[in-house]
């Protein structure tokens, strides 16, 4: 015999109760404003500018050679990001790169994320606080400034 409760919870759908409601709530971040994680778009601008920086660079210095694009591209985010937390691109999207205490990420950090987001894929990859896998592997955050 089929108890009635059985049938409500499987109709009422999936327990919901251990998911987060938003971005960056599992640790322990804001909503929106300052500290929060930085979103898609302001992302895909950051890295725009810095990968259209990147390619003026190389276009004038190396006559466009798409690996010396990449190169002045992989330098500027492990000089900056190393040193300052942000590249040119993070710094005019409002966004920075943080350790989960709010310190800077230090150049080891910014080396193996930038290999790591060079290759593309750990970048597109990401978990329900959207931190990529570039950013998980050196526990790193995208935070809003």
């Amino acid at each position: 015999m089929v108890d009635r409760k059985d049938i409500g919870s499987w109709l009422s759908g999936p327990d919901t109760s251990g998911i987060s409601k938003y971005p960056g709530e599992r640790l322990g971040l804001p909503e929106s404003g300052p500290g929060s994680i930085a979103r898609a778009g302001r992302r895909i601008a950051a890295i725009m500018i810095d990968w259209a920086i990147a390619l003026l660079i190389s276009n004038f210095a190396f006559d466009g050679n798409s690996w010396a694009t990449l190169g002045v591209f992989a330098v500027e985010q492990i000089l900056l990001v190393g040193t300052l937390g942000y590249s040119i691109g993070h710094r005019a999207a409002g966004i920075s790169v943080v350790r989960p205490d709010g310190g800077a990420p230090g150049p080891l950090a910014a080396l193996v994320r930038t290999v790591l987001l060079c290759l593309v894929v750990p970048a597109v990859i990401f978990d329900p606080d959207q931190r990529g896998l570039h950013d998980k592997a050196m526990n790193t955050l995208l935070v809003r400034r």
